[in-house]
């Protein structure tokens, strides 16, 4: 156990000694012995609530007793309390390597497969490449990415399409307190590097030549406990350089932050239980980011608005939020993961404290790391810091895989098909560094200190008995992965270098170490008596408060005394206070694990060290203390080559980047259009021309009615085969004296709210039943025109035809289905209104167009298709197949019949199988478990709806979404979002089974007490109709 190497062996020999020992002598050390009771003690102080470093510290306390009675007792008690932990640790341990065991075999089978699916065209050479080959060389990534130069980079922006176009960059970071000026960086964990780093990269992206307007969204905050400033819905960030494009910026130009209200709006919320309000983000997100289009369009005098070159996630919930946007407005992702999950994760089980399912209560551990797999499904680049990250943290995950990586890039460099399978790309670029705020560092004959030098000196140097030795400067929160209390340890128990330096420890902001969260003040409270344990007084600084502003002069007062800078993090992604020190004439001693690797190969300005060997630490500190000469020469060459992690460098490299993506856009803008966007065409306005609705299926209900299903299914799969080419110059079939503003898809834009029926019941017939009571408690005579329906469900359009006469409804009772879990969007025909007899639909094609996004098509069709084999050959003893594959009747979802939902993975398993095959889509267990929907990964029933917002403005705020208790595995997408939502109580239950086994509970992604989510106890006309006046949109 780190720290506590003082008893490994005695732990070894309580692990090894026989169990079933002398019960009598167990009850003899348990048994109550006076006022003190040990077995009280052992379940309040052993079983519950121990912790690690503080495993010492309780002996010591322990030994210390007079009472020879209690301290044999309690000595005793702390042998159990080890034990309990070393068990646990080591219990952990072995269902962990299990845990990976499976895993590398599962991506060793999914690497043969998918080398067998793409050897059919391999050239000579690359045939000779197997995976047996791929997996000798190792999964190292390293001087696979050559470094490209800046010039190259200039080169690359001024000769892309894009060069002559204004860019707008929008940036997402959620969590955490974000303003532009006086940042409280350490006031908690979420208010930290992250928050520095996201407004420098925004104030420095709308600092360069060409791009218009970066937007910083984050979360506006209204709390009584927080500053006012971070309730301001904008705020504009100063440029670095204010006489850089002035000319170029317009009236919306530059840089902002923007903070989107969601969430309680007096509450400052946590990171860990945000996640369920991630679309109510997304939904005032899109919102702003189409208001900015067209606003900005109109500003550089385009007649088209102004879309975002890219949307940049940052840490988890940001990314998963950028996935979502990205797919409803059909551009491109990039992310930047800050801090990974699976990584905390395996350091978390290494610790032996916790099991994942206790880690996954605490942290929504889970909900945070399928977040970041939804990023490597969606992402077109991945910026990483360092190549570490690359190496040992993103190949953990499911969706990414070094080898296949390489082997897929090294296909598309040839042109040749990888049959479905993607890679993001994952580039290194290191984080820049303002340098505004960074004054020449002073001669090396001034040390004296006068009346002018900052408050923050005087501050630091009361500590100290003599300020003018040299300084040892700590900058980090008091956290134990910081390994602060180590690096006070190595002080303390190095006499030479106490006599030779000062220890200063910057740890945060803090009022009370009592107000502060448990972790950090447990940490600050070992500090505090390590530094009276080794009687440390006047040499070492721990000030309670400093200003943002005032850490450059923090720096440089270390670097005036002839200092050193160190970080001895136990794992450091990147370390960017090891530029900051640096840029202050700082030698450095870092952390050899992680980001600081990189930075020290590039600066050569310091030393690298174990993080657990103390004595490692001390000799490193004082081998940069005592030498001068070494000294001088780190400070040179962190000096010299700084300038390789500034801003304006790493915004190059960025914009690069990002300008190389293969961009797209809402596909229903095209210049060959005669009705192209115009003013009236962006939600809100009126509607266009519905040529771009290009296909209309026709299903005549006289005579066998298996014979409509066929038509339906057989232009279904006409119009697929040759995908968008031959659907988009089949002509919508309007009659002579129809005109196209008569189309049914208008009168979404009329109407003043909007039902959305997504109960998804046993059955279709049982789910037509239940839209046929909606739609008698909401249609009276005064509001029946005021209100429209969607039919949001997992069945295909050929189903839901079949049984709408059964259920006496006709499709111009619907404005709009969303079939197929969400990868087909249809409107009914106005000819089926004035023709009773048959009805006609029309598909949106150009929502096709936005979620064909890394679809796999029918190389994902193979692969499940092996899968489905391979479950039924593990049930060969059945008499029936368990699955069955199913005619869709759509490019766009591969369907499955499932005879029993038991003897298959459940869908969180089938996800996982995917993401090995680096083939990127959603699966969708649905009707109970009866029947698997495998739809595009950018396709879902929410995306649909918010689609329908985008392309036809429909107002989410008054959307009214009705749901079951329970339902698809896509549920949870449905709750949440600034639209209404109706529970029916007690309806499709039956889906419980398809939740068993899912990678997080539903309780750490839906709202508990939302406002705007009503429960209604009966699915009768009366209650339903209470509930929809409760609502607001039936009048009372």
């Amino acid at each position: 156990m780190a720290g506590n190497d003082w008893i490994n062996s005695y732990l070894e020999a309580i692990l090894d000694v026989d169990t079933g020992g002398n019960d009598q002598k167990s009850s003899l050390l348990l048994r109550e012995r006076g006022r003190f009771s040990p077995a009280q003690y052992f379940v309040d102080n052993v079983i519950t609530g121990f912790n690690e470093t503080d495993l010492h510290r309780s002996w010591v306390r322990a030994s210390s007793i007079r009472n020879s009675e209690e301290r044999n007792t309690r000595l005793e008690n702390m042998c159990w309390r080890i034990w309990t932990l070393a068990r646990k640790k080591k219990q952990i341990d072995s269902e962990e390597a299990q845990r990976r065991k499976t895993k590398h075999k599962l991506r060793e089978k999914a690497r043969k497969e998918a080398a067998a699916e793409m050897s059919e065209d391999l050239s000579e050479g690359e045939r000779g490449d197997t995976v047996g080959d791929l997996s000798s060389q190792g999964d190292s990534v390293r001087g696979k990415m050559p470094r490209v130069s800046s010039m190259d980079m200039l080169a690359n922006i001024a000769s892309s399409p894009h060069a002559d176009k204004k860019l707008y960059i929008v940036l997402i970071s959620l969590h955490g307190l974000i303003r532009g000026e006086n940042m409280e960086l350490g006031r908690d964990s979420d208010t930290g590097g992250q928050v520095k780093y996201v407004v420098e990269l925004a104030r420095a992206l709308g600092s360069m030549p060409g791009v218009y307007r970066v937007d910083l969204l984050t979360r506006q905050v209204m709390a009584p406990d927080v500053d006012w400033t971070y309730g301001e819905p904008t705020e504009m960030l100063n440029p670095l350089n204010s006489e850089n494009n002035l000319n170029e910026t317009g009236e919306s130009g530059g840089a902002y932050i923007i903070r989107i209200p969601f969430g309680p709006k007096d509450k400052y919320l946590s990171k860990e239980v945000l996640w369920p309000h991630i679309p109510e983000f997304v939904d005032g997100a899109l919102g702003h980011i189409l208001q900015m289009a067209k606003s900005l369009g109109k500003q550089i005098g385009s007649d088209q608005p102004l879309w975002p070159i890219a949307i940049h996630g940052h840490y988890a919930d940001a990314g998963n939020s950028a996935a979502l946007l990205s797919g409803v407005l059909n551009v491109p992702m990039v992310f930047t993961g800050h801090s990974l999950g699976r990584d905390k994760l395996e350091q978390l089980l290494k610790q032996g404290r916790q099991s994942r399912e206790e880690i996954n209560s605490t942290y929504k551990i889970m909900r945070r790391i399928e977040a970041e797999e939804i990023t490597i499904d969606v992402s077109e680049v991945i910026i990483t810091s360092t190549r570490q990250e690359i190496e040992e943290q993103w190949r953990l995950y499911d969706g990414f895989d070094p080898v296949l990586e390489r082997k897929l890039r090294a296909r598309i460099k040839r042109n040749v098909s990888c049959y479905g399978r993607i890679m993001p790309r994952m580039v290194v670029i290191p984080p820049g560094m303002e340098f505004r705020n960074v004054d020449p560092p002073e001669s090396e004959n001034e040390d004296s200190f006068g009346a002018s030098d900052p408050p923050i000196w005087s501050e630091i140097m009361r500590f100290f008995t003599n300020p003018h030795k040299p300084m040892i400067l700590a900058l980090a929160r008091p956290d134990p992965k910081k390994n602060l209390i180590t690096l006070v340890k190595a002080f303390g128990e190095c006499r030479a270098l106490r006599d030779l330096a000062n220890l200063t420890l910057i740890m945060g902001n803090r009022n009370d170490i009592d107000d502060m969260s448990a972790t950090s003040s447990s940490v600050l409270l070992s500090i505090i008596k390590l530094i009276d344990k080794y009687d440390l007084y006047g040499h070492v600084a721990y000030p309670k408060h400093h200003k943002q502003s005032e850490v450059s002069d923090i720096y440089n007062l270390a670097a005036k005394t002839k200092g050193v800078f160190i970080n001895p993090a136990y794992i450091e992604p990147f370390g960017l206070t090891l530029i900051e020190a640096a840029a202050r004439g700082l030698p450095i001693v870092a952390t050899k694990n992680g980001g600081p690797v990189d930075i020290h190969r590039v600066l050569d300005n310091g030393v690298l060290v174990d993080p657990h060997d103390q004595e490692s630490i001390a000799d490193a500190l004082m081998k940069l203390v005592a030498d001068k000469q070494l000294w001088a020469r780190c400070r040179e060459n962190g000096l010299r080559n700084i300038h390789r992690f500034s801003w304006p460098e790493h915004c190059r490299t960025y914009l690069a980047r990002i300008t190389s993506c293969k961009q797209r856009q809402p596909k229903w803008q095209r210049n060959d259009n005669p009705y192209a966007y115009s003013e009236t065409d962006s939600p809100g306005g009126s509607l266009r021309d519905i040529q771009d609705l290009s296909l209309s299926l026709k299903i005549s209900f006289d005579g066998d009615k298996n014979e409509g299903i066929g038509n339906l299914v057989l232009k279904g799969q006409e119009m697929a085969k040759d995908k968008e080419n031959q659907v988009k110059s089949t002509p919508l079939k309007l009659s002579a004296n129809e005109k196209p503003e008569n189309c049914r898809v208008s009168a979404l834009r009329m109407r003043k709210f909007i039902i959305v029926i997504a109960v998804d019941c046993d059955s279709l017939a049982d789910i037509l039943e239940m839209a046929k009571i909606i739609f008698e408690a909401s249609r009276t005579d005064k509001d029946s025109q005021s209100i429209g329906f969607i039919l949001s469900t997992s069945y295909g359009i050929t189903d839901i035809n079949r049984l709408l006469e059964k259920a006496r409804l006709k499709s111009s009772d619907f404005d709009a289905f969303i079939c197929n879990s969400g990868s087909e969007i249809y409107f009914p025909s106005p000819s089926s209104e004035q023709n009773s007899s048959e009805s006609q639909y029309m598909i949106d094609i150009d929502y096709h167009s936005h979620i064909d996004y890394r679809w796999g098509g029918e190389s994902l069709r193979n692969t499940l298709v092996r899968w489905a084999a391979s479950v039924n050959e593990k049930n060969k003893d059945n008499k029936e197949p368990v699955i069955t594959e199913l005619d869709s009747g759509t490019s766009h979802c591969h369907e499955f019949r499932v005879r029993d939902l038991a003897l298959i993975p459940p869908f969180r398993e089938l996800k996982k199988l995917m993401r090995i095959q680096a083939l990127r889509c959603n699966a969708i267990y649905c009707e109970n478990g009866d029947r698997i929907n495998m739809i595009p990964v950018l396709a879902s029933r929410a995306q649909a709806l918010r689609y329908l917002y985008v392309r036809w403005g429909i107002n989410l705020s008054n959307v009214v979404v009705f749901v079951g208790e329970l339902g698809d595995s896509d549920y949870e997408g449905l709750l949440g979002g600034i639209h209404k939502t109706v529970v029916l109580k007690g309806c499709c239950l039956g889906s419980s089974k398809i939740h068993a086994n899912r990678y997080y509970p539903l309780d750490h992604v839906v709202v508990t007490n939302d406002p705007k989510s009503v429960e209604c106890e009966k699915c009768d006309t009366n209650s339903i109709r209470a509930t929809l006046q409760e609502l607001g949109v039936l009048k009372v």
